[in-house]
């Protein structure tokens, strides 16, 4: 049996975060429908709180066990030298489970690079198409040796790309979708068109135009205060699920004033089923992408997306360049201006069932999470 590591980012740190789970647990479950011996090994990051990390780790393991992980689950620390420390765990065991690996598929660029040297096999999985290349290519971020990488965007490593390649070969794979996680739903009880998201990251790329250095914030804030007035441009109900901060109350007034609404995600997708029961009754999606998808033209699909597709539910999302294998116009229809936003919604309505059908049949046509995985297996493994 294959044994494979699965090495996420920021998940028993971020708890509320259920959709962030949902990334991770998609490929897991591709992995466990391909027969694999699946683990999770993630970085732990203590507080000054010893009872609510406690909790913490708990809450955490429990939801894994939830989806086939039980006593699979490696945590560990990483002190001030960059050497690790097993949670919970005794040494010896955490690292023959490691060494004993085929593939560790890493998910955090900033692994503790000693972990690297124990499995048979690595493969550093680029979530951040275009972003992830920039931050390399300009030593903002130092990446750990691997043996191969893997990237969802589409146009990395491509002639004519916009993205640098680093110097390394990049091997294209498909976020996946577990089909059976996500059932079809026909019903739903939210008349809107939603989406799940951080509103605002701090987050800012630098870049050379024309000579002269430029900032822009690569935000979701700056992606939808773009399409702000889309609300009075469409009678259908639009919904945003934010990460919202303390200080974030001025930008969810002004986006309320013009017709949006707006929830708090934590009260709508803490947990990954809470996540999964939000999509399923919603209507169907309607998101924004960082300007950083456009400007890079990475054809990114988010992995939101693809569980509304699986669910039955259209999505309508911003355009990020064209796809080589992605229909459009059925099921998924992208935008780049307020007007074509505004003509795909009443698109979708005008054949709501047809549209619902269609998403469903991309879902599993493209980004199935069996045959997703077997494919990142035959290329990592080769």
């Amino acid at each position: 049996m294959t044994r494979v590591v699965v090495s996420p980012h920021n998940v028993v740190n971020y708890p509320e975060g259920g959709g962030h789970c949902w990334v991770f647990l998609q490929y897991i479950a591709g992995l466990q429908r391909n027969g694999c011996e699946v683990w999770w090994l993630e970085r732990f990051q203590p507080g000054s709180d010893a009872g609510a990390d406690a909790g913490r780790r708990a809450d955490h393991l429990a939801r894994l066990e939830a989806f086939g992980l039980g006593g699979r689950v490696l945590l560990y620390t990483v002190d001030g030298t960059g050497e690790w420390d097993w949670v919970g765990d005794a040494p010896g065991e955490a690292n023959a489970v490691l060494a004993g690996a085929d593939l560790l598929l890493n998910f955090h660029y900033a692994i503790a690079p000693g972990l690297l040297a124990l499995p048979r096999r690595t493969a550093l999985v680029d979530i951040d198409p275009g972003l992830l290349q920039f931050w390399i290519s300009t030593g903002q971020l130092r990446v750990p040796p691997h043996d191969r990488y893997l990237t969802i965007g589409e146009t990395v490593g491509r002639p004519g790309s916009r993205i640098p390649d680093c110097g390394l070969e990049w091997i294209a794979i498909r976020s996946p979708v577990a089909l059976e996680q996500w059932p079809e739903v026909p019903t739903a009880p939210n008349p809107a068109f939603t989406t799940v998201a951080g509103w605002w990251s701090g987050e800012y790329v630098r870049v050379r135009e024309d000579g002269t250095e430029v900032f822009y914030e690569n935000t979701k804030r700056m992606a939808f205060f773009g399409i702000a007035d889309l609300p009075r441009r469409t009678p259908q109900p639009l919904e945003l699920a934010l990460h919202l901060g303390e200080g974030d109350a001025a930008d969810r007034e002004a986006m309320e004033q013009r017709g949006w609404r707006i929830r708090h995600s934590r009260d709508v997708a803490r947990t990954p089923e809470m996540y999964r029961t939000y999509i399923q009754q919603s209507r169907g999606e309607f998101s924004a992408a960082k300007p950083s998808c456009a400007r890079f033209q990475n054809a990114w699909v988010s992995d939101r997306t693809l569980c509304y597709l699986a669910s039955g539910k259209p999505a309508v999302v911003q355009d990020t360049g064209p796809s080589a294998f992605l229909p459009n116009g059925e099921g998924l229809l992208r935008f780049t201006t307020e007007p074509e936003a505004a003509a795909a919604l009443e698109t979708v309505n005008a054949d709501y069932q047809r549209h619902c059908r269609a998403a469903r049949e991309l879902a599993a046509a493209f980004f199935d999470a069996g045959a997703a995985t077997r494919h990142i297996l035959e290329r990592a493994l080769r």
